[in-house]
């Protein structure tokens, strides 16, 4: 029993050891983590370790405060430790690889952990591949059918295009998409597919977005990451002179806000409709769609600056009258004011802070 206490003080005081990074989950960043690999002699999270479960032959996990811990365990996590671990399984992460962190999705954090621990990509002796360009078949959401068809999809950064085809061979691609253009980001939630990826990209000035999947998780996380290996190629190209950690937040981004909102129209007097509404900090747009999963929205709002006139308030303009009483938002443009109902005060609060954010922000280009 002595033994068993005096393990937890010392795994617990490791834990909190200044210089071992040990503080945070290994994997995720996750705070104070509650679990370790005695095999790999890391600290992570709850969730990580139900990864790390699903890999015995590399790694061993139990809890630092409800398992027992043998001596000679503990030896090995005072010798090792998560800045250790860093150094050996972290030594050549490319710069666009994305590191995920406790909010992303499963399969995001489940690949990373398997390609640093099970796989070994970024360990110093391994040689790097070039990811830039990659080939393959995507499951992807028809515009009209809205059925997943298997669709092949090419990616060159040496050409500057991804592509895609519809499944007759010979024909010409459905869509060549400029990496200028290109985002993507997961969405496990609105794709209904824990492997679920939202590709969008400009054309003719409008939002389109491509849905798709692949039942493998290994191969998804590996297209979303040529994807931003391919965009971190473009702007590294374009803008030699802009430091790495202005560039990388570029590669790919999330939305800042996405949800149900009720919208009016212009004369501020027809009834409200439900749409769902996407904010995207980078183009300053708030765009929104009849369906989630629309290829194209319906319209967008631009967000400017303050200065420029541009301004989000709770609540409805003096002379707009609403059957329901629900908590509202009005954004004001220079050109006209937009009057939006949200489900709940929550909810209300999110898409002011949200909003409030992007108006703040400078405007592409500026220090």
């Amino acid at each position: 029993m002595m033994d068993r206490d005096r393990n937890k003080t010392v795994l617990l005081a490791l834990q909190r050891a200044a210089g071992t990074g040990n503080g945070r989950c290994a994997d995720c960043g996750e705070p104070d983590p509650e679990w370790a690999s005695y095999k790999l002699g890391i600290f992570i999270c709850l969730n990580c370790s139900g990864i790390h479960r699903n890999l015995p032959q590399i790694s061993r996990v139990k809890s630092l405060r409800l398992d027992f811990w043998e001596n000679d365990l503990i030896e090995f996590m005072k010798k090792h430790g998560n800045l250790c671990a860093k150094a050996k399984y972290e030594a050549k992460v490319p710069p666009y690889y994305y590191i995920p962190q406790s909010c992303d999705c499963l399969v995001l954090r489940e690949q990373w952990i398997r390609a640093k621990y099970e796989r070994e990509e970024f360990v110093a002796t391994r040689v790097c591949q070039d990811p830039c360009s990659r080939e393959g078949f995507l499951w992807k959401r028809g515009r009209e059918s809205r059925q997943f068809q298997k669709r092949r999809f090419l990616l060159s950064a040496k050409e500057g295009v991804m592509k895609y085809y519809t499944k007759e061979e010979g024909e010409g691609p459905k869509a060549i998409i400029s990496i200028e253009n290109l985002n993507a980001m997961f969405q496990t939630e609105k794709i209904q597919h824990a492997h679920g990826l939202q590709i969008t990209y400009n054309t003719d000035g409008q939002t389109r977005n491509l849905f798709v999947y692949h039942e493998n998780g290994k191969e998804i996380v590996d297209w979303f990451n040529a994807i931003r290996a391919a965009r971190y190629h473009y702007l590294r190209t374009t803008f030699p002179t802009v430091p790495e950690p202005e560039l990388i937040p570029r590669v790919t981004r999330n939305y800042v806000k996405e949800g149900y909102m009720e919208k009016t129209g212009p004369k501020q007097k027809e009834a409200f409709k439900v749409r769902w509404f996407c904010l995207d900090s980078q183009e300053r747009n708030l765009m929104y769609f009849k369906n989630p999963l629309d290829a194209f929205a319906q319209g967008q709002v631009f967000i400017g600056r303050m200065d420029e006139g541009y301004e989000v308030r709770a609540g409805l303009p003096q002379q707009v009258r609403a059957k329901k009483r629900k908590p509202a938002i009005t954004v004001v443009t220079p050109m006209r004011e937009f009057v939006f109902m949200c489900e709940n005060d929550r909810e209300q609060r999110e898409w002011i802070d949200a909003l409030n954010g992007v108006i703040a922000q400078p405007l592409t280009g500026e220090d």
